[in-house]
């Protein structure tokens, strides 16, 4: 959820984090069953969705008058963007528990970290152009992923659990899109970023731990970073096909 903080100026506003516990083994017939089961929520966030979208829009303007969005609203789009994380970690195999229909779920193993800080009321004004780039890049990852779906869901469901690599690229997935909506809901002022992790520098004492299966910060290994290059291409060989079927077509 939202962390409860007077805004921070926007230069020094940390990125949005979303820390997810290793789930060690799933339930099989969870997993086997799995799009079935988020049904029900994919309906609850439909609507979600709406109310947001116009919140977001009635925040627009007063975080142009204000400099910051309003903490009616923040509350709101802070618990939806929780809510539809966890939704998310759960279509990505990243949890087996279900998740609950509820904006705060403090126990849950998936957990939301945004902090308030001052908006850029020009930033704001251009926010749709702005986000382009970034809706870009988790559109092409999120395609990319689904793509593999199959492929991954078959891995899950015969070893019974989240292979720490196939973990670690499908948390960087769920983070990417994390702070991507975090920006386009004017929750942060930091530009999307860090979709291949965090850095690790062991000759830095201050450099966060090796690759691992924590998310906070997310290290990932050689194989995360494959998995995710491949998510990537995967997508972009899709459109190239598709694009030299339509010429040969013609």
């Amino acid at each position: 959820m939202l962390v409860e903080a007077r805004p921070t100026d926007p230069a020094r506003a940390a990125f949005p984090e979303c820390e997810v516990d290793y789930p060690g083994r799933q339930r099989r017939w969870t997993v086997l069953i799995r799009v079935v089961l988020l049904i029900p929520q994919f309906i609850v966030l439909y609507l979600l969705n709406i109310a947001a979208g116009v919140m977001v829009f009635i925040g627009w303007f007063a975080a142009l008058a204000l400099g910051r969005l309003p903490a009616w609203a923040g509350e709101f789009l802070s618990g939806y963007l929780a809510w539809s994380t966890r939704v998310s970690a759960y279509a990505l195999l990243l949890v087996d528990r279900y998740p609950p229909f509820e904006f705060a779920a403090p126990t849950y193993p998936v957990r939301l970290l945004v902090q308030p800080a001052r908006l850029n009321r020009l930033a704001v004004f251009f926010r749709l152009i702005l986000v382009i780039p970034a809706a870009f890049v988790a559109t092409i990852v999120n395609y990319g992923w689904l793509v593999c779906a199959a492929f991954i869901w078959l891995a899950v469901l015969i070893v019974g659990r989240t292979p720490v690599p196939l973990f670690q690229a499908n948390a960087a997935v769920l983070r990417y899109n994390v702070r991507y909506q975090a920006y386009f809901l004017l929750l942060t002022s930091r530009y999307p970023r860090g979709l291949f992790g965090d850095t690790y520098s062991p000759t830095d004492p201050n450099a966060p731990a090796p690759p691992s299966t924590s998310t906070r910060p997310l290290v990932l290994s050689t194989g995360a970073s494959t998995l995710l290059i491949v998510f990537i291409a995967s997508v972009l060989a899709l459109y190239a096909s598709i694009l030299l079927a339509g010429l040969v077509n013609q």
